[in-house]
């Protein structure tokens, strides 16, 4: 029986390994491990209440995120990850960690992991898309022992990083199992979470989804009252959910709030975190999608919503048809709204899954083990 420790520190980690948690924790061959830290800890503590009724039990919580969200409170936050994920490791013993994507708390997990001979599986590496996460994400790729990328081109690149190619499953992203299973009931369940908003979700409507860029913290602010600038310019309905815990989040947090009060227009809700059956119903609805989440490039061309995506965030991550990109200027913003409603929906791409990733995951961690010790293989 193979240990298989997964950490969970966002709503979007949630999103991303919910399919897989219940294909682990339903394989005979597998035991899941269940830690819960990070924004889930105090932000988004809901989405624990969500698991704990999912029936799973937690195993272990890592406390670490500091209250600041400055580079160095992040810098410093990693480094207390790294403790706590250490003392983690040396409690469960787990056979594999599973590492999720490109945030601060990946690499230190993944650091922990390497120094306590935990084998680590990484989902999502092998993308390109600048900024600070590609830098995190090509060094969990080094220390990885299984490789779960989202896109063939992904598992290529991988492999030319020196992988060995039977590490590398390209298996699709993980949050389109819940997208293809779950919309319908997530729907209704979105309308009674927005019964007391003005928002009608049978009417056309924007969903804004904006996040600090670290390389480009300070200007957080400045980008998002961008964002609001257009939104407010476009009077249209916006769903807006609330950023991710990077460094610049607090000051995006005094623009929306700014946005929410001068909005006298058409309705505006914003929602801190959505379950990841409602976000995908919420998308597959919204008349477009507006931000620089990864969103707009993965799960809205998978549902062809059509996507504005601003700025340099998702810069060289690869992308379908249903996505412009524009600065960050709320001129260009509205006009690249409005050149997407005017096209209206796109047809969906599959470049980034089918939505069955999850069991793929479970099987490939049952059947596969790779030597602790790994080697180039140039």
């Amino acid at each position: 029986m193979r240990r298989i420790c997964i950490v969970l520190t966002t709503r979007g980690n949630f999103a991303k390994m919910k399919s897989a948690m219940a294909a682990i924790a339903a394989h005979p061959q597998l035991d899941l491990q269940l830690v819960v830290g990070g924004a889930l800890m105090n932000r988004q503590a809901a989405i624990v209440d969500e698991i704990r009724g999912l029936g799973y039990p937690i195993a272990a919580t890592l406390d670490y995120m500091l209250a600041s969200e400055t580079p160095a409170a992040i810098a410093a936050s990693a480094a207390l990850c790294l403790v706590k994920a250490t003392e983690m490791l040396h409690a469960l013993r787990p056979d594999v960690l599973m590492v999720i994507a490109d945030r601060y708390e990946s690499l230190a997990l993944a650091q922990a992991a390497l120094h306590a001979n935990v084998r680590i599986a990484h989902l999502e590496g092998g993308e390109r898309s600048g900024s600070i996460d590609e830098r995190i994400r090509h060094a969990i790729t080094k220390l990885a022992h299984y490789h779960f990328p989202a896109s063939a081109e992904a598992a290529e690149r991988i492999v030319r990083l020196g992988e060995p190619p039977e590490s590398v499953v390209a298996v699709g992203s993980p949050s389109f199992d819940m997208l293809r299973e779950g919309r319908e009931s997530g729907l209704e369940r979105l309308r009674t979470r927005l019964a007391e908003t003005a928002l009608d979700l049978n009417r056309p409507y924007l969903l804004v989804s904006q996040h600090p860029v670290v390389t480009e913290y300070e200007e957080a602010q400045a980008q998002f009252r961008e964002i609001a600038e257009a939104v407010t310019e476009l009077d249209m309905p916006a769903l807006v959910i609330w950023p991710n815990n990077d460094a610049g989040a607090d000051a995006i947090g005094v623009a929306l709030a700014a946005l929410q009060k001068r909005a006298g227009g058409a309705p505006l809700a914003v929602v801190s975190a959505l379950p990841i059956e409602e976000y995908g119903a919420a998308l597959g609805a919204a008349a477009c999608l507006l931000g620089n989440s990864s969103s707009g490039i993965r799960e809205a061309a998978f549902l062809g919503t059509p996507a504005v995506n601003v700025g340099s965030r998702q810069d060289n991550r690869a992308r379908a048809g249903n996505v412009i990109d524009v600065p960050c200027r709320a001129p260009d913003i509205v006009e690249g709204v409005r050149c997407q409603m005017a096209h209206g929906r796109y047809a969906p791409d599959y470049r980034y899954g089918h939505g069955t990733a999850g069991q793929k995951i479970a099987d490939v961690l049952a059947s596969y083990w790779p030597p602790i010790d790994k080697a180039m293989t140039y």
